[in-house]
Order: structure tokens, then C-alpha cells, then sequence
């Protein structure tokens, strides 16, 4: 007889760590946002654009059984804060940014573990080049060597506004 048998819905919330164990896993990919990180003036005066992919490791199991957003990550929510760490304050490497971005995922109660990597496409590089990356995994055992920033976190002010703005910024760009 399945261990669900017998219980309601709302029952059938796990242990969110069981769950990350188990292998449930909310993937982005592809958030884009220019940034002006670098150590270089050029990449702290011009701009670029960054790209980060996070994996969220999270019990959904709840979540699938009772339809309830409540019961997972919003990753809506999660998409906005990483896009204004990577258009946030300025620093010199993209491991930073990596930290910060594992920082402010790991604020969600929900989430266990996450993998992010950073992209830097446009690295000031003197060879022809694909692309270069910094991949960290973080947990709630490992965490961030930094803290998340204010700008980041959820309901921070003009939060939504920021990245309104820097997503025009970018249309009017191209």
C-alpha cells in the first residue's frame, strides 16, 4: 500500500530535504541580464551581458499532489531576484556574482541545494572564445561565502521596478 494512502493532500508534504535527495530538481536557464562586473574600467563603464542558469533542488512531491504553488518555489519569483544580482552592485569576479545568486536562492525555505553557473559571453579575452563559465553548487550545510543582497531578496523594494527597467534598457539596445 503506498505511504500516501489514506491521507489528505495536505498530508502529503514531505520533508523538503528528503525531497532534494530524491532528486527533484526546478531547472532555469538562459536568465539574461546586462551587468557590469569585471575588473577591467571598460567592463565596469560599458556593460555586458551575463547569463546564469540555476537548478533548485526541492521536494515537489507536495506540491504535485495538491496543485498548491504555496507547496514549491515560485520560480518566477527566483528568475527576478537572480536577474537583479546579475544587473546589481558591480564586482570584480563572476564567482562573486555565482555566490550572491546561490544566496538569495537559498533565502526560499523550500529550497535544499542549488547549482548555478554564471556565463560571461563577452569576457575580455584575447583569443576567440565560446563562452566562459563558473559553476558552484551550494547547500544548506555549505552556504554561500557571501550574503545575499538586499536588492535580491524577496519583496525588496522596487525589486520588480529594477528589473523593468533594466529589461527595457536592454530592448532599446538592440
Amino acid at each position: 500500500m503506498p505511504r500516501w494512502a489514506g491521507t489528505s493532500k495536505e498530508d502529503q508534504v514531505n520533508d523538503p530535504a528528503e525531497g532534494a535527495r530524491a532528486g527533484d530538481r526546478v531547472r532555469l536557464t538562459g536568465i539574461t541580464a546586462t551587468g557590469w562586473h569585471g575588473v577591467f574600467e571598460h567592463e565596469r563603464r560599458d556593460g555586458q551581458p551575463f547569463v546564469a542558469d540555476v537548478v533548485l533542488h526541492v521536494d515537489t512531491r507536495g506540491a504535485a499532489a495538491s496543485d498548491r504553488l504555496d507547496l514549491t518555489v515560485d520560480y518566477g519569483t527566483v528568475a527576478r531576484q537572480v536577474a537583479t544580482v546579475l544587473s546589481g552592485d558591480p564586482v570584480d569576479l563572476i564567482e562573486t556574482v555565482a555566490e550572491r545568486i546561490a544566496a538569495v536562492v537559498l533565502t526560499h525555505e523550500r529550497v535544499q541545494a542549488v547549482d548555478v553557473v554564471v556565463h560571461k559571453p563577452r569576457a575580455p579575452i584575447p583569443v576567440p572564445f565560446g563562452d566562459v563559465t563558473v559553476e558552484i553548487h551550494r547547500d544548506r550545510r555549505h552556504a554561500p561565502s557571501v550574503p545575499p543582497p538586499e536588492s535580491a531578496r524577496e519583496g525588496a523594494p522596487d525589486q520588480d521596478r529594477a528589473v523593468h527597467d533594466q529589461a527595457a534598457h536592454d530592448q532599446a539596445a538592440h
